[in-house]
């Protein structure tokens, strides 16, 4: 156990003290701009080699490109954090502006790297990928020059490039603007939406109704605003597609995630398979809270009495004590994380809602934000926010261009870390009451990965398909929405949340197409590994450090293949994961008889 009491705010002057204001940051962001103008240069003045000895020229290159990515990253770190612990620091967001301009500058350059990547012979492509230096980078590198034959000449790509900024990427920025505002009410108090958010897990109804009923008011005040941001956003991104002879409006995510559309539709078919015992569920969770059937502000609700409530500090310690029965590795990374402020956990006004984990390459350290009100949902967050950042330490030695694992790979440790905490959690119950709440804590994830999920994903793709034909209105949003969430629950709610669209940032987030069903994937692939580990038991570590490593320069189905010998575009695999989750619900509802 630790001596020492953990802080609840982060280091950031670690990187560069002084926060918006910060003259080293400003330094960081003119070398950065120097280093492009070098990356450009040495991009336009290469010539076409012809042959595989001249490979030491496309080594330089690759060389300035993970310089430069590096240092992009690390200034793109930098001002998440500062935006999402104060959503009011105006200095912040002119920050964002500028870095927004230079990343825009870095993929014009990549674009023209790419198009002269996609021009050179085949042959003399693949001597040059037999470079001692290129070798490690043959799935990357190979990557990119695929990818770049599916798009626009040069001129074009770079010219949407510089479009994004103002038109993509703006209106992403116009949702974070137009969130900063929104405050629910609740009694005299004035929430901000994260603190709100915060209330659907209170043991009252009467509270957590209010708050749903002014949420709902809050989000309904702007809905005009947020639909036209959705709307031009996904307009924006379906007008690129379209140029680029895209019909598909899966294929950038399916891409982006390294995976065939067979193991996403396996995935799926799977779930909508199996609601009924998830259906059960909510039906004796509504029996349990005295209603005859639960609504939407009625899932986080915690079933019986229990003291489970942690502090932050001993949050922290149960977390640091089971990843220690895990493995060496893990527990001491977790260690380092709490002792030098990597995380920020305060509940105050002014932050943004939610949590994430954002890795700063230059510095070889992670920053993990949320806010911590001491409820096992918390822990959880906490524990899965440290996965993320436990991945990104297991990849820091690896080429940095072999480190850019996909989004839904990404939730695959995460949810591993969240899933060693959890199941300790249950075990480790002071009485049945607690026993029963954590258990139940554990299915509330599940419904939310196999239900919630699956609604944005139905919502989305069906979204997708009507804005081509132009923009879709508010009201038909909110009933896209409800039916997505009606099949995705199975029916098996009261009262659903039909502004869901615009309450949930992933729709906005231009950054990650389609940021859904990776977090489902993530959930049932790392179910897969879990399971894994439990049967091998000490000493698996290492091999979960293997697979980790690899996540950034491989298929998700050659990854599955390499380190867990399955194929996953076939069904048994993913009916594996889905039954660990019905074997937790049977699990309640025989306690709760």
């Amino acid at each position: 156990m630790s001596t020492s009491t953990y802080s609840l705010k982060w280091d950031l002057d670690v990187f560069f003290s002084g926060g918006s204001g910060s003259q080293e940051f400003r330094s960081h962001l003119e070398s950065l701009d120097q280093l492009l103008t070098e990356f450009n240069r040495s991009v336009s003045d290469w010539e076409m080699p012809s042959s595989g000895y001249e490979a030491e020229n496309l080594v330089g290159i690759i060389d300035l490109f993970q310089q430069t990515g590096t240092k992009m990253r690390q200034a793109g770190a930098f001002v998440s954090c500062l935006q999402a612990q104060d959503t009011s620091d105006t200095g912040a967001n002119e920050l964002r502006g500028k870095v927004a301009l230079l990343s825009s500058r870095f993929q014009t350059v990549l674009t023209l790297l790419d198009d002269k990547l996609k021009k050179i012979n085949d042959d003399v492509w693949n001597e040059l990928l037999d470079h001692e230096e290129l070798k490690e980078l043959r799935f990357v590198l190979n990557e990119r020059r695929e990818e770049a034959a599916k798009k626009l000449p040069r001129e074009q790509e770079a010219l949407i490039n510089a479009l994004n900024v103002d038109g993509y990427h703006g209106w992403g920025e116009m949702y974070d603007a137009i969130v900063s505002k929104i405050k629910v009410q609740l009694g005299e108090d004035e929430l901000s939406v994260g603190q709100a958010a915060n209330k659907f897990s209170h043991k009252d109804r009467e509270v957590r109704k209010e708050v749903f009923n002014n949420w709902e008011k809050a989000w309904g005040n702007q809905a005009d605003l947020l639909s036209n941001t959705l709307n031009h956003l996904a307009g924006f991104r379906l007008s690129v597609y379209k140029q680029r002879g895209w019909d598909e409006v899966l294929q950038e995510p399916l891409q982006y995630n390294r995976m065939k559309k067979e193991t996403l539709d396996a995935m799926w078919s799977v779930i909508a398979d199996h609601k009924e015992p998830f259906v059960r569920y909510l039906k004796r969770k509504a029996d349990l809270i005295g209603v005859d059937k639960l609504s939407w502000y009625d899932l986080d609700a915690p079933v019986g009495e229990t003291d489970s409530a942690l502090s932050y500090q001993e949050g922290a310690e149960f977390i640091t004590e089971q990843f220690q029965k895990f493995g060496k590795e893990l527990s001491q990374f977790t260690n380092t994380a709490f002792e030098d402020s990597w995380i920020e956990a305060e509940d105050r006004p002014g932050k943004r809602p939610g949590g994430f984990c954002t890795f700063f390459p230059e510095s070889k350290q992670s920053r993990i934000f949320m806010t911590y009100s001491g409820t096992p949902s918390n822990v959880s967050t906490l524990a899965h926010e440290l996965g993320h950042a436990f991945h990104s330490f297991a990849l820091k030695e690896v080429h940095p261009l072999n480190r850019n694992y996909a989004m839904n790979v990404a939730e695959t440790a995460s949810t591993f870390a969240e899933m060693i905490v959890a199941d300790a959690a249950v075990k480790n119950a002071n009485s049945e009451e607690e026993r029963l709440a954590l258990l139940e804590d554990k299915v509330q994830r599940s419904v939310a990965l196999l239900m919630n999920i699956h609604a944005r994903y139905l919502f989305e793709t069906r979204f997708y398909e009507e804005r081509k034909n132009g923009p879709v209105n508010k009201d038909r949003l909110n009933e896209l929405m409800e039916t997505a969430q009606k099949e995705a629950y199975g029916d098996g709610l009261e009262e659903y949340h039909p502004l869901f669209w615009a309450s949930k940032l992933h729709f906005f987030i231009t950054g990650v197409p389609f940021y859904n069903f990776p977090y489902t994937f993530g959930f049932l692939f790392s179910l897969g590994i879990y399971a894994k580990a439990l049967e091998e038991g000490e000493g698996y570590e290492e091999k979960y450090m293997a697979l980790l490593k690899d996540t950034g320069s491989m298929t998700v189905e050659d990854l599955a293949m390499k380190h867990l010998n399955v194929d996953l575009t076939k069904k048994d695999f993913w009916e594996k994961g889905v039954q660990l989750c019905i074997d937790d619900v049977e699990e309640f509802l025989s306690l709760t008889k």
